[in-house]
């Protein structure tokens, strides 16, 4: 018997050794929701639930409660990083013997159709502009970067919209260079999810932000590595990638879907008003078949992958509630 306890205390001491050898190794912080809560720390919520509502996604139902739990202990850190970029450019100005103006600070937020990165995105912004002091914050997506819909059905490549292949990286990555170069003015394409393609001849315009925040389902993608390639996430400066269990993004997928049949899909300037009259058994269907087929397919292959570069994750678990969050160390 004394062996036996003697053996047990041997593989449980073993095991806690194992485990805390795999938590060095990892370049990650892992926070419970309670824990990343008390990093708010005196963070002021100016955000009221009137202002709240607009910044939501369409399937989506967020509190104050998760803003002041999730979103400003980010805030707060956001900000620390944002201080010692502008004290490493006035160390590297001081170094030059230069003046050179401000560079934006970008960042980046990614995942998966569905996961809520724009609803994190406008949050974000809403938070950034007005704490600790009023800053210039814009927000541009990357499917104004998608090719046209034009020349996805010529190359056949509609199957793969969202895929990496689809976009025009050569042109996202001219424009994010000329963000951190400093250019007045820089225009940005504009997609309408409506037509489901380019809005022609609109642009939004970005004139020197204090952040830019760009938020896409590729945004940590690197492709076929070659010599002397540039990567969107060599412009960005703090990237952030919203994360959920395939399941739940495929549930939240199919519940947007059935909403938008009941609303865009009405519209008949609507890419997608074909959909307008299925049955809601024919929608569910269709939306799965969707998901599984592109989606699904997308985030498996290009996106999930690409998780692990992000300096934070944030782990939501159902009702897009954020259960843990992950900080690189």
């Amino acid at each position: 018997m004394i062996y036996k306890v003697y053996f047990a205390q041997i593989l449980f001491t073993t095991s806690v050794f194992i485990v805390e050898i795999i938590d060095q190794l990892t370049p990650f912080l892992t926070f419970t929701r309670d824990q990343w809560a008390d990093l708010r720390k005196s963070v002021p919520l100016k955000l009221t639930e009137q202002d709240l509502k607009p910044l939501l996604g369409f399937n989506e139902e967020l509190s104050l409660d998760e803003v002041r739990t999730i979103y400003l202990p980010l805030t707060r850190l956001i900000n620390y990083y944002i201080e010692e970029n502008l004290r490493r450019q006035t160390v590297l100005n001081r170094f030059l013997g230069s003046n050179s103006p401000t560079m934006p600070y970008i960042i980046s937020i990614a995942g998966s159709v569905s996961v809520g990165k724009s609803t994190s995105a406008r949050i974000l912004q809403s938070l950034l502009s007005h704490w600790p002091l009023e800053r210039k914050v814009d927000l541009i997506t990357t499917d104004g970067f998608l090719y046209p819909l034009a020349k996805l059905q010529q190359e056949n490549l509609l199957q793969k919209k969202g895929f990496p292949v689809s976009y025009d990286t050569a042109k996202l990555i001219r424009f994010l260079a000329d963000i951190k170069s400093g250019k007045h003015a820089v225009k940005a394409p504009i997609y309408s999810h409506l037509t489901y393609d380019i809005v022609p001849n609109q642009f939004d315009i970005v004139d020197q932000p204090d952040i830019l925040i760009l938020e896409g389902l590729n945004v940590l993608q690197t492709g076929a590595s070659k010599a002397n390639q540039t990567f969107v996430s060599d412009f960005v400066d703090f990237s952030i990638y919203v994360d959920a269990e395939e399941y739940l993004l495929k549930e939240w997928y199919i519940k947007r879907f059935l909403k938008f049949r009941q609303s865009a899909f009405s519209n008949p300037n609507s890419y997608f008003k074909h959909y307008a009259n299925l049955s809601e058994e024919e929608a569910i269907a269709t939306a799965s078949r969707i998901w599984d087929e592109i989606n699904g397919l997308n985030l498996n292959q290009n996106i999930l992958p690409t998780r692990e570069r992000a300096n934070l994750i944030l782990r939501k678990s159902a009702n897009h509630e954020v259960a843990e969050v992950r900080l690189r160390k």
